[in-house]
């Protein structure tokens, strides 16, 4: 898959929660994180952890999800960069509400809730980015409970891959997710993604390689899923 990676400049580039402050400011935000690295299967953080610190992701992918007390895992959503994760916890100084594991090797900054408060209180412009990134949240989570009641698995499984493509226009789009993450992604079990998997791949619209999916027409995909064609 095509990761975005922030643009030349400061390491908060791209980054819409700090947009908006001017650059010497932004240079105190980085000078107060701390720089961390994931490997792939990592976790930065689990569910009912103490909410210490915001986390800026600066390279890699990042699935949040919740676990069932059965084992069961349910993804919420995949972070990558120049995305944030770990505001909820930061703002309502409570426990983390989901866990967060690295699916690829990451880069990234973590900045304390105390300098993340600070920072707050002294530029309130900062708390329209958070509330975005908040309504963004509920949205997605809104967006998800609809598709468990109004598509199928196959369709929600080709949603979830659309998704996953993102904004590239590439031909080919790999996407670097086993078939077990898809699954919790889309809420099915594992026999039965693969079995829409390989439905779509006799239709042409993908291929596995070992771990990862090709995409080779997302049009496809997004016809299969409801959505729009763009």
């Amino acid at each position: 898959m095509e990761v975005r990676l922030p643009e030349p400049g400061d390491a908060l580039t791209g980054v819409d929660m700090f947009a908006g402050l001017e650059p010497e400011v932004r240079q105190r935000v980085i000078a107060a994180a701390v720089p961390r690295t994931y490997r792939k299967g990592q976790l930065l953080f689990v569910e009912n952890d103490p909410g210490e610190s915001l986390i800026v992701l600066r390279r890699g992918a990042v699935a949040v999800f919740r676990t069932a007390p059965t084992g069961e895992r349910a993804v919420l959503h995949v972070i990558r960069p120049p995305d944030v994760l770990g505001e909820v916890s930061l703002l309502d100084a409570s426990t983390r509400s989901a866990s967060a594991e690295a699916i690829e090797d990451c880069a990234a900054l973590a900045l304390s809730r105390g300098a993340f408060m600070e920072l707050v209180h002294s530029n309130p412009r900062i708390l329209d980015a958070v509330m975005r990134s908040l309504g963004g949240l509920i949205r997605r989570l809104t967006e998800q409970n609809a598709d468990h009641v109004f598509l199928d698995l196959p369709g929600r499984v080709a949603k979830t891959l659309v998704r996953l493509a993102g904004e590239s226009h590439a031909p080919m789009i790999t996407i670097e997710l086993n078939q077990s993450q898809l699954a919790e992604m889309a809420g099915g079990s594992r026999q039965s993604v693969n079995q829409a998997i390989g439905s779509f791949a006799s239709r042409g619209w993908l291929r596995t390689e070992g771990r990862r999916i090709v995409v080779t027409d997302v049009s496809a995909l997004r016809r299969r899923a409801g959505m729009a064609e763009r």
